[in-house]
């Protein structure tokens, strides 16, 4: 009888340690699972889509430009177009937009482009050869890619003015957003966008990879266009730009791949 008791006893204690070891185990089963949704969900809220047509300027064009003595000479033409002025789809664009207008974007070498409201302007480049894009943009910074609308050279530089200017030959892609701090509103949808030479994007041809914060997201894109991003959180960002050759791999191209850091604030105005 002492037996059989001493037998139910230890089936009993084999049960109740079975289910606290299931329980415990469903337990942090589920808790993977949480956690691996939290991440994923994280990760989805981020954003990346094109953004829809914007104000066309056909005829806007660069008609000739010169660097000397540390200054910048660029002559605009076309009717449609004029440096200084709000691009008239600015506040359906819904991101952020200069109040000083349209602007040329200048950018040399790897640096952040400098905006420029009027067609001279002084601007300081060390002696050397650097690589040069300017192109004409709309009020909110997207630029207009049509090929008389941007300069894009290789250019020999001394004593503050270019003594050299050729056409760059391989294929390169420049960034020109996102950059600098949005506050408040300008910090929900930015606007990414890019400008490529001498390399047309297409599902069989040359694409861009984007790298959101070191693989906190990332996609690529085979359609040069402006487009939209929503989702990024408050602070610093990170964004790389690759551009791919058609079998996915890096161009072996000057300053590829490009990254700039900017950051996002809340908007503390009292209200």
């Amino acid at each position: 009888m002492k037996s059989k008791n001493l037998m139910s006893l230890l089936v009993l204690f084999a049960l109740v340690a079975w289910s606290c070891g299931n329980e415990a185990t469903q337990q942090e089963t589920a808790k993977e699972e949480t956690t691996e949704q939290t991440e994923t969900t994280a990760t989805a809220e981020i954003r990346i889509y094109e953004a829809p047509p914007s104000q066309e300027f056909p005829d806007a064009r660069i008609e000739s430009w010169e660097y000397k003595d540390g200054k910048f000479k660029f002559v605009i033409g076309g009717e449609s177009y004029q440096l200084g002025v709000q691009t008239p789809d600015a506040p359906q664009r819904m991101c952020a937009n200069s109040a000083k207008g349209q602007h040329i974007h200048l950018i040399i070498d790897n640096k952040p482009y400098a905006a420029k409201y009027e067609p001279e302007f002084e601007y300081e480049i060390e002696d050397g050869e650097h690589y040069l894009l300017a192109f004409l943009s709309r009020s909110y910074h997207e630029s207009i890619k049509t090929p008389q609308a941007h300069v894009a050279k290789k250019i020999t530089v001394k004593d503050g003015s270019v003594v050299k200017a050729e056409d760059i030959e391989g294929p390169m892609l420049f960034y020109s957003r996102p950059k600098g701090t949005y506050v408040g509103d300008d910090a929900k949808k930015l606007l990414l966008d890019f400008y490529v030479v001498n390399a047309e994007l297409g599902p069989d041809s040359y694409k861009v990879k984007v790298d959101v914060n070191d693989g906190q997201f990332t996609t690529v894109l085979d359609k040069w266009a402006p487009y939209f991003i929503e989702g990024l959180p408050m602070g610093d960002n990170k964004i790389r730009l690759t551009l791919l050759d058609k079998d996915g791999n890096p161009v072996d191209a000057p300053l590829n791949p490009v990254e700039r850091v900017f950051t996002l604030k809340e908007d503390n105005t009292p209200q």
